[in-house]
Protein backbone atom coordinates (compact mmCIF):
# COMPACT_ATOMS: atom_id res chain seq x y z
CA UNK A 1 0.00 0.00 0.00
CA UNK A 2 1.10 3.55 -0.71
CA UNK A 3 2.67 5.72 2.74
CA UNK A 4 0.29 7.38 4.81
CA UNK A 5 -0.48 10.89 4.28
CA UNK A 6 1.69 12.15 7.34
CA UNK A 7 4.13 14.58 9.04
CA UNK A 8 6.71 12.25 9.20
CA UNK A 9 9.76 12.08 7.28
CA UNK A 10 9.75 8.63 5.43
CA UNK A 11 13.50 6.95 5.06
CA UNK A 12 14.87 7.18 1.39
CA UNK A 13 13.85 2.92 1.03
CA UNK A 14 10.48 3.91 2.23
CA UNK A 15 10.12 6.80 -0.32
CA UNK A 16 11.48 4.62 -3.43
CA UNK A 17 9.04 1.58 -2.83
CA UNK A 18 6.20 4.59 -2.31
CA UNK A 19 6.89 6.37 -5.40
CA UNK A 20 7.15 2.99 -7.39
CA UNK A 21 3.69 1.81 -5.71
CA UNK A 22 2.01 4.84 -6.60
CA UNK A 23 3.79 5.06 -9.90
CA UNK A 24 5.05 8.50 -9.84
CA UNK A 25 8.07 6.81 -10.74
CA UNK A 26 8.96 2.90 -11.44
CA UNK A 27 6.79 1.68 -14.32
CA UNK A 28 4.70 5.19 -15.34
CA UNK A 29 1.58 5.61 -16.81
CA UNK A 30 3.21 7.85 -19.75
CA UNK A 31 3.71 5.31 -22.61
CA UNK A 32 7.37 4.43 -24.68
CA UNK A 33 5.26 5.96 -27.81
CA UNK A 34 4.82 9.04 -26.31
CA UNK A 35 8.01 9.99 -24.59
CA UNK A 36 9.91 9.26 -27.94
CA UNK A 37 7.35 11.23 -29.73
CA UNK A 38 7.97 14.38 -27.38
CA UNK A 39 11.93 13.70 -27.72
CA UNK A 40 11.79 13.96 -31.57
CA UNK A 41 9.18 16.98 -31.45
CA UNK A 42 11.65 18.92 -29.45
CA UNK A 43 14.35 17.85 -31.19
CA UNK A 44 12.73 19.04 -34.74
CA UNK A 45 12.39 22.26 -33.51
CA UNK A 46 8.85 22.37 -32.31
CA UNK A 47 8.94 25.07 -29.35
CA UNK A 48 5.67 24.03 -27.56
CA UNK A 49 8.20 21.07 -26.10
CA UNK A 50 11.28 23.36 -25.40
CA UNK A 51 8.94 25.34 -22.00
CA UNK A 52 10.19 28.45 -23.12
CA UNK A 53 13.95 27.73 -23.35
CA UNK A 54 16.42 27.90 -25.89
CA UNK A 55 18.26 25.26 -27.37
CA UNK A 56 19.05 26.78 -31.00
CA UNK A 57 20.11 23.36 -32.93
CA UNK A 58 21.94 21.53 -29.87
CA UNK A 59 19.62 18.92 -29.36
CA UNK A 60 18.38 18.27 -33.20
CA UNK A 61 19.01 14.53 -32.87
CA UNK A 62 16.71 12.57 -30.56
CA UNK A 63 18.79 10.20 -29.64
CA UNK A 64 21.09 12.35 -28.07
CA UNK A 65 17.72 13.50 -26.48
CA UNK A 66 16.99 9.72 -25.15
CA UNK A 67 20.83 9.46 -24.02
CA UNK A 68 19.78 12.70 -21.66
CA UNK A 69 16.76 11.19 -20.26
CA UNK A 70 18.06 8.07 -19.49
CA UNK A 71 20.68 9.50 -17.73
CA UNK A 72 18.67 11.77 -15.66
CA UNK A 73 15.54 10.63 -15.90
CA UNK A 74 15.53 6.90 -16.07
CA UNK A 75 13.93 5.98 -19.39
CA UNK A 76 14.56 2.78 -21.35
CA UNK A 77 18.02 3.83 -23.02
CA UNK A 78 17.23 0.97 -25.99
CA UNK A 79 16.86 2.84 -29.25
CA UNK A 80 15.09 0.34 -30.55
CA UNK A 81 12.40 -0.19 -27.55
CA UNK A 82 9.41 2.17 -29.54
CA UNK A 83 6.95 0.86 -27.92
CA UNK A 84 4.97 -0.18 -24.50
CA UNK A 85 6.07 0.44 -20.66
CA UNK A 86 8.93 2.91 -20.07
CA UNK A 87 10.17 3.77 -16.58
CA UNK A 88 11.38 6.59 -13.94
CA UNK A 89 14.24 5.40 -11.81
CA UNK A 90 13.05 5.94 -8.64
CA UNK A 91 16.20 6.08 -7.22
CA UNK A 92 16.95 9.62 -9.99
CA UNK A 93 14.07 10.37 -8.26
CA UNK A 94 15.37 11.08 -5.02
CA UNK A 95 18.76 11.97 -5.80
CA UNK A 96 17.01 14.86 -7.42
CA UNK A 97 14.91 15.50 -4.43
CA UNK A 98 17.98 15.61 -2.20
CA UNK A 99 19.89 18.16 -4.62
CA UNK A 100 16.59 20.44 -4.18
CA UNK A 101 16.59 20.15 -0.73
CA UNK A 102 20.61 21.46 -0.79
CA UNK A 103 18.82 24.40 -2.57
CA UNK A 104 15.92 25.17 -0.38
CA UNK A 105 18.41 24.75 2.71
CA UNK A 106 20.58 27.97 0.97
CA UNK A 107 17.03 29.30 0.15
CA UNK A 108 16.36 29.37 3.67
CA UNK A 109 19.66 30.60 5.19
CA UNK A 110 19.77 33.72 2.40
CA UNK A 111 16.25 34.18 3.19
CA UNK A 112 15.31 34.33 -0.53
CA UNK A 113 12.60 35.49 -2.84
CA UNK A 114 10.93 32.94 -3.89
CA UNK A 115 8.72 32.24 -6.38
CA UNK A 116 6.20 29.14 -7.11
CA UNK A 117 4.05 28.06 -9.88
CA UNK A 118 2.20 25.01 -11.49
CA UNK A 119 1.25 24.05 -15.23
CA UNK A 120 -0.26 20.99 -12.86
CA UNK A 121 -2.66 22.04 -10.22
CA UNK A 122 -4.27 18.85 -10.09
CA UNK A 123 -1.15 16.99 -9.63
CA UNK A 124 1.50 19.41 -8.17
CA UNK A 125 0.15 22.24 -6.24
CA UNK A 126 -0.01 21.30 -2.76
CA UNK A 127 3.77 20.10 -3.17
CA UNK A 128 4.35 23.95 -3.85
CA UNK A 129 2.46 25.17 -1.35
CA UNK A 130 3.99 23.18 1.52
CA UNK A 131 7.40 24.21 0.42
CA UNK A 132 6.07 28.01 0.17
CA UNK A 133 4.69 27.83 3.27
CA UNK A 134 7.59 26.17 5.10
CA UNK A 135 10.38 28.75 3.48
CA UNK A 136 8.23 31.55 4.58
CA UNK A 137 8.30 30.13 8.16
CA UNK A 138 12.14 30.10 8.10
CA UNK A 139 11.81 33.97 6.69
CA UNK A 140 11.97 34.26 3.22
CA UNK A 141 10.11 36.35 0.96
CA UNK A 142 7.28 34.20 -0.76
CA UNK A 143 6.90 36.93 -4.44
CA UNK A 144 3.26 37.60 -4.66
CA UNK A 145 1.96 37.98 -8.06
CA UNK A 146 1.86 41.67 -9.30
CA UNK A 147 -1.98 42.46 -9.92
CA UNK A 148 -4.41 40.76 -12.67
CA UNK A 149 -2.03 39.75 -15.04
CA UNK A 150 -3.83 38.75 -18.65
CA UNK A 151 -1.90 35.97 -20.84
CA UNK A 152 -3.27 34.41 -24.12
CA UNK A 153 -4.47 31.41 -22.58
CA UNK A 154 -6.25 33.26 -19.83
CA UNK A 155 -5.44 34.95 -15.95
CA UNK A 156 -2.43 34.22 -14.12
CA UNK A 157 -3.59 33.67 -10.44
CA UNK A 158 -1.87 33.12 -7.38
CA UNK A 159 -3.46 30.78 -4.78
CA UNK A 160 -1.78 29.76 -1.42
CA UNK A 161 1.07 31.25 -2.56
CA UNK A 162 1.39 29.35 -5.53
CA UNK A 163 1.11 30.63 -9.22
CA UNK A 164 -1.16 28.81 -11.58
CA UNK A 165 -3.06 29.54 -14.98
CA UNK A 166 -7.03 29.94 -14.92
CA UNK A 167 -9.46 30.17 -17.47
CA UNK A 168 -13.18 29.81 -16.94
CA UNK A 169 -12.90 29.85 -13.46
CA UNK A 170 -10.88 26.67 -13.56
CA UNK A 171 -7.14 26.20 -12.73
CA UNK A 172 -5.48 25.17 -15.90
CA UNK A 173 -2.91 22.73 -16.95
CA UNK A 174 -0.86 24.45 -19.25
CA UNK A 175 2.99 23.68 -20.60
CA UNK A 176 3.25 27.25 -21.60
CA UNK A 177 6.22 30.07 -20.67
CA UNK A 178 3.79 33.19 -21.25
CA UNK A 179 2.60 33.17 -18.06
CA UNK A 180 6.05 32.97 -15.90
CA UNK A 181 7.11 35.52 -18.46
CA UNK A 182 4.90 37.75 -17.82
CA UNK A 183 4.85 37.67 -13.64
CA UNK A 184 8.30 38.99 -14.48
CA UNK A 185 8.42 41.49 -16.69
CA UNK A 186 5.04 43.00 -15.09
CA UNK A 187 7.71 42.93 -11.96
CA UNK A 188 10.23 44.68 -13.77
CA UNK A 189 7.81 47.31 -14.98
CA UNK A 190 6.33 47.72 -11.32
CA UNK A 191 10.56 48.04 -10.13
CA UNK A 192 10.30 45.26 -7.86
CA UNK A 193 13.09 42.96 -7.69
CA UNK A 194 12.78 39.56 -9.53
CA UNK A 195 12.81 35.79 -7.64
CA UNK A 196 15.99 34.52 -6.03
CA UNK A 197 14.71 30.88 -6.81
CA UNK A 198 11.92 29.57 -8.54
CA UNK A 199 10.15 26.14 -7.87
CA UNK A 200 8.06 25.44 -11.20
CA UNK A 201 7.17 22.85 -13.69
CA UNK A 202 6.36 22.80 -17.35
CA UNK A 203 6.93 26.05 -19.19
CA UNK A 204 6.84 28.30 -15.50
CA UNK A 205 10.00 26.66 -14.85
CA UNK A 206 11.68 26.80 -18.35
CA UNK A 207 10.71 30.62 -18.79
CA UNK A 208 12.55 31.43 -15.12
CA UNK A 209 15.69 29.69 -16.01
CA UNK A 210 15.95 31.15 -19.52
CA UNK A 211 16.05 34.42 -17.65
CA UNK A 212 18.77 33.81 -15.79
CA UNK A 213 17.20 32.56 -12.03
CA UNK A 214 17.94 29.81 -10.08
CA UNK A 215 15.28 27.26 -10.94
CA UNK A 216 13.96 24.03 -9.09
CA UNK A 217 11.71 22.50 -11.85
CA UNK A 218 9.42 18.89 -11.85
CA UNK A 219 9.01 17.05 -15.35
CA UNK A 220 7.57 14.02 -16.40
CA UNK A 221 9.21 11.82 -18.43
CA UNK A 222 7.79 12.84 -21.71
CA UNK A 223 8.85 16.50 -20.73
CA UNK A 224 12.77 16.15 -21.90
CA UNK A 225 13.09 20.02 -22.03
CA UNK A 226 13.74 20.73 -17.92
CA UNK A 227 16.34 17.52 -18.00
CA UNK A 228 18.57 19.31 -20.89
CA UNK A 229 18.43 22.75 -19.26
CA UNK A 230 19.51 20.98 -16.15
CA UNK A 231 22.00 18.85 -18.27
CA UNK A 232 23.45 22.67 -19.87
CA UNK A 233 23.28 24.26 -16.35
CA UNK A 234 20.41 26.37 -17.45
CA UNK A 235 18.06 25.19 -14.53
CA UNK A 236 19.89 24.09 -11.25
CA UNK A 237 17.44 21.14 -10.10
CA UNK A 238 14.91 19.11 -12.50
CA UNK A 239 13.10 16.01 -10.53
CA UNK A 240 12.20 13.37 -12.49
CA UNK A 241 8.79 12.13 -11.74
CA UNK A 242 4.43 11.46 -13.06
CA UNK A 243 2.91 14.76 -12.25
CA UNK A 244 -0.26 13.71 -12.23
CA UNK A 245 -1.22 10.58 -10.61
CA UNK A 246 -4.63 9.35 -9.46
CA UNK A 247 -4.65 11.46 -6.30
CA UNK A 248 -2.90 14.28 -5.13
CA UNK A 249 -2.02 12.71 -1.80
CA UNK A 250 0.34 10.33 -2.87
CA UNK A 251 3.28 13.43 -3.43
CA UNK A 252 3.10 13.74 0.26
CA UNK A 253 5.52 11.91 1.14
CA UNK A 254 7.77 12.91 -1.24
CA UNK A 255 7.15 16.96 0.10
CA UNK A 256 7.49 15.64 3.59
CA UNK A 257 11.07 13.50 2.52
CA UNK A 258 11.51 17.18 0.41
CA UNK A 259 11.42 19.29 3.70
CA UNK A 260 12.86 16.96 5.78
CA UNK A 261 16.41 17.19 4.24
CA UNK A 262 16.10 21.16 3.78
CA UNK A 263 15.77 21.21 7.34
CA UNK A 264 12.33 23.11 6.88
CA UNK A 265 10.14 20.20 8.25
Amino acid sequence: MPIASTAAAPSRAELVDHLVRTRIAGEVATPRENNLSHYRSLANGDRHYWFGLEFGDRWTDEQDVLAVMAERCGVNDDPHHRQGQDTIDPELTVDALERAAAVLRKAAADRQRVLFATGHPGGLLDVHRATAAALRAKGCDIVAVPGVIGVEEGLVVQFAEVAMLERGATLWHTHSPAPMAAILDQLERDGDPLPDLVMADHGWAGCAGRRGIETVGFADCNDPALFLAEAEGTLQVTVPLDDHVVSPRYYDPLTAYLLDAAGLA
